[in-house]
C-alpha cells in the first residue's frame, strides 16, 4: 500500500523566484512606508511571496519626516504555460 501524499508531485519542486529592491514612503511610519511599497508593487508583479526589510531611515524634507522603508521582495516566476 502507498502511504497518502507520497505519490503526489510537488508542484514546487522546479520553482523558481526572484529578488527585487523596493522603497516605499509614508508620512506616518516605517510599517505604512512597508506597506504602501508592498502593495504597490503588487500591482504589477504576480505571486509575492516575501518581503524583507533592509533598512529603515527617515528624510527631513522641510521640517516634516519622510518614513523610507528599503524591502527585498521575492515572487515567483511563471512559464508560458
Amino acid at each position: 500500500m502507498a502511504k497518502k501524499g507520497k505519490d503526489k508531485k510537488n508542484n514546487n519542486d522546479n520553482t523558481v523566484y526572484k529578488v527585487i529592491e523596493i522603497v516605499g514612503t509614508s508620512g506616518q511610519s516605517w510599517a505604512a512606508a512597508a506597506k504602501n511599497a508592498v502593495q504597490t508593487a503588487s500591482t504589477t508583479l504576480r505571486d509575492l511571496r516575501v518581503a524583507e526589510v533592509d533598512k529603515l531611515d527617515v528624510k527631513i524634507e522641510g521640517g516634516k519626516l519622510l518614513y523610507r522603508a528599503k524591502l527585498k521582495v521575492s515572487f515567483k516566476f511563471h512559464t508560458d504555460e
